[in-house]
């Protein structure tokens, strides 16, 4: 019997208990624990300096208030960047496949940035359901059409973020497939399509 391409996306099951939990928990045991001593290991030191770099660089474009979301922000980067990372391996399953646990990262965070900006900056927030020099005819439009993408953007950007990394896991086991099937028959055209298999990997990985 053929088994669905789509099956990789499905959250797989033990004993009827879904498995997904298990691959949102496992990035956390792979990061070593930074020790109360002064002198760390090599393995701690390079994690240090990669979180710090990585932090300079994710803060750069903020002001300092903006800077006391850097753990959360940091936080939910690195564990995003394993997880997918993680799913690009074989007989893996990754949970950023799935809508729901986009959505359940995308809403509450986004809720924040809407409450935290109307409560610090309500003028400057406001200001942005309308855009500067608008004709007063377009006023009430432009605040229906701004206010529908602000609530609609948490939605959209997940649902882009999920059919991106779809996209890309089922393109590499199409291609994969191809290149079993041709291996035998067609050597040549198998090699090639395995270099456009290698070349989408690492595609993915940008994507990851």
């Amino acid at each position: 019997m053929m088994v669905s391409f789509f099956d990789q996306f499905a959250s797989p099951l033990y004993l009827g208990i879904p498995l997904i939990a298990i691959a949102i928990t496992l990035p956390w045991v792979l990061y070593p624990t930074p020790s109360s001593r002064w002198i760390n290991n090599r393995l701690i030191t390079i994690q240090g300096w990669l979180i710090n770099r990585f932090t300079n660089q994710l803060m750069l474009p903020l002001n300092m208030g903006g800077h006391k979301w850097a753990l959360l922000l940091v936080s939910l980067m690195v564990f995003l960047i394993t997880i997918n990372m993680l799913g690009l391996l074989p007989y893996t399953f990754t949970p950023t496949t799935q809508l729901s646990l986009n959505m359940g990262f995308a809403v509450p965070l986004w809720l924040a940035t809407v409450i935290i900006g109307m409560r610090n900056q309500p003028t400057v927030a406001l200001g942005h359901l309308l855009p500067e020099g608008t004709p007063i005819p377009l006023i009430p439009v432009l605040i229906i059409i701004e206010t529908i993408s602000l609530f609609i953007r948490p939605l959209a950007l997940g649902v882009r973020l999920t059919a991106n990394l779809t996209a890309g896991h089922l393109l590499i086991q199409l291609i994969a497939t191809a290149v079993f099937v041709l291996l035998p028959m067609m050597p040549t055209v198998a090699i090639l399509t395995a270099t456009v298999l290698f070349l989408l990997t690492l595609l993915e990985v940008a994507v990851a």
